[in-house]
């Protein structure tokens, strides 16, 4: 059987322009003799729309389309991430607002459409509907009644949504005991650093398992701080790899099922892989969006170079603008690196001196400010700039502080954490490091191998006031990613005073998270929409 895999990008809400991209991917397929393609996980809709679902028209909208897609599955096998719906009479909480506007007498279901000459072979919903991190399918979904398979020109398949594949005693492995020679997995599921080596080793785990091939179609794209990496990719009986579509690339991938021969995985190099990430992510918000053109505020230090570095490589120069805002403070080493930066990019850099905003400002506080105060200051009226040059421009200011800083309240309010996508928040302060270090042939040496510094005080360096960064990363990732404790960090061989300085930092900084704009995501546990924590809170662990 000649199978494609439709790898697409689509724009969550826009049903119009999905459905067109679905229907010439469709076309495409049939034009290349396939006899069955397959789509992603809520294709029809993009992943994900959230309380959009509750939106009047909008399930309506999608199915109209789903039956557009039905139309175009003449003489060839589609099968496409969508929803179904169904009213019923026992409708829950209905005397609560907040719960009739959230759907309250609806059930909506993910599902994987099969449609074949013309036909809807089955609607089959997803089972397993997972809570964590980025996702929240319970708030909007019921799951599906249970595993089904098919027929198709000669095979027994099995088809299951994202999630399913991942559940022990799943649909997989009820599919393949009533029979299923193939299964199909179609998914959103986003990306982190090593989120393919861990699909491999579960659908390779799962084939040899159930003797049966599988079939990965991934979501590809960005929306918001999430990165859907595509990858998808074929796994044999064996448990081998027989296709592998590449990673942050739309497209469709067309395979001949009989010919198929095993292939070496090839392993990702973690940096490079985030920086695919965040290149995408910052692509797409800028076109999803509507917007053409990003402001950096271009420090001369790392930071600030690295998201200027990634901008060009995801916009191109004359998408990407860097102002340098220098203070009576900043140095002119700093300026002639910002300069050289720009250089290197190809970009237009402006100097927008703030040495006499910043004295009128504190002129016009009655004793004026000092300290901190007056450190913050300065970052406050570079915002202030930043954000009347993006409103000139009708452009986007891409915002520069890292992991590290985010996490311990190293930032200025209102300052530089102004902006409307934050590239490299996601990335410790150790990762800025690796990745600048493969881009040494555009950002300047001088950069890279000088002392961090936020330029605030006079000869002020970030470890004058932070723990090294070796050590605080070190903290941060347990902390955050593996929900360590402080007895745990401790234990772990951190020093007693630096754990305690590291968690004061941290709980005393969630509300300056909370203001950020959207994080992309490269770790397992992001700044963002895939971390819930209060606000508000008293536990200190």
């Amino acid at each position: 059987m000649r199978l494609a895999l439709a790898q697409i990008d689509p724009t969550v809400g826009a049903i119009d322009d999905n459905l067109s991209l679905i229907l010439s991917y469709i076309e495409r397929a049939r034009r290349s003799k396939c006899d069955l393609v397959v789509f992603p996980e809520l294709a029809v809709c993009g992943y994900s729309p959230l309380d959009l679902f509750w939106q009047s028209g909008f399930v309506d909208r999608m199915q109209e389309a789903q039956e557009e897609i039905r139309k175009a599955s003449d003489g060839i096998g589609v099968i496409v991430g969508g929803i179904t719906s169904k009213r019923h009479h026992d409708g829950g909480n209905t005397s609560d607002p907040s719960s009739v506007s959230d759907g309250a007498g609806t059930d909506l279901f993910n599902c994987a459409l099969f449609f074949a000459d013309g036909s809807l072979v089955a609607s089959i919903p997803k089972l397993n509907l997972p809570t964590f991190d980025v996702y929240s399918e319970k708030r909007y979904f019921t799951p599906g009644p249970g595993a089904q398979v098919f027929t198709f020109r000669g095979k027994s398949i099995g088809i299951n949504v994202c999630e399913d594949l991942w559940a022990d005693d799943g649909p997989t492995d009820a599919q393949a005991s009533l029979g299923a020679e193939w299964i199909i997995n179609i998914s959103a599921s986003p990306f982190f650093i090593g989120k393919g080596e861990i699909r491999h080793a579960l659908a390779s785990r799962r084939a040899r398992e159930n003797g049966i091939s599988l079939f990965y179609a991934n979501l590809v794209g960005g929306q918001d701080g999430v990165i859907f990496d595509g990858g998808s990719f074929v796994t044999s009986p064996s448990g081998d790899l027989l296709y592998q579509a590449p990673y942050f690339v739309e497209g469709l991938f067309i395979m001949d099922t009989d010919r198929a021969e095993a292939i070496e995985p090839k392993q990702q190099d973690a940096i490079a892989a985030a920086r695919g990430a965040i290149v995408l992510g910052i692509r797409d918000y800028l076109r999803k969006n509507g917007f053409s053109q990003v402001i950096i505020g271009i420090s001369g230090g790392i930071d600030s170079a690295l998201v200027a570095a990634l901008a060009v490589e995801a916009l191109g120069s004359d998408a990407v603008s860097g102002v340098f805002l220098p203070s009576a403070i900043s140095s002119e080493e700093s300026r002639d690196d910002a300069h050289q930066l720009a250089k290197n990019l190809a970009i237009k850099l402006v100097d927008v001196p703030i040495a006499d905003l910043v004295a009128a400002s504190q002129a016009a506080i009655e004793g004026g400010v000092s300290g901190l105060a007056a450190e913050n200051l300065q970052a406050r009226i570079r915002g202030m700039l930043l954000m009347a040059l993006a409103n000139q421009k009708n452009a986007l200011i891409l915002t520069t502080g890292n992991k590290s800083e985010v996490a311990v309240g190293y930032n200025t309010l209102y300052g530089d954490t102004v902006g409307a996508l934050a590239p490299i928040a996601d990335l410790y302060k150790t990762q800025v490091w690796e990745m600048a270090r493969g881009m040494d042939s555009i950002i300047p040496q001088r950069i890279i191998d000088k002392p961090p510094t936020a330029e605030l005080r006079p000869d002020q360096k970030d470890e004058d006031d932070l723990p090294p960064y070796e050590i605080l990363d070190a903290i941060l990732k347990e902390l955050i990613e593996e929900n360590a404790s402080r007895d745990d960090l401790i234990a772990h061989g951190f020093p007693k005073l630096t754990v305690a300085d590291v968690l004061s930092r941290y709980y005393r900084s969630e509300y300056k998270r909370g203001q950020l704009p959207p994080v992309i995501k490269v770790s397992p546990k992001a700044f963002g929409i895939g971390r819930r924590v209060p606000i508000t809170h008293r536990y200190r662990s």
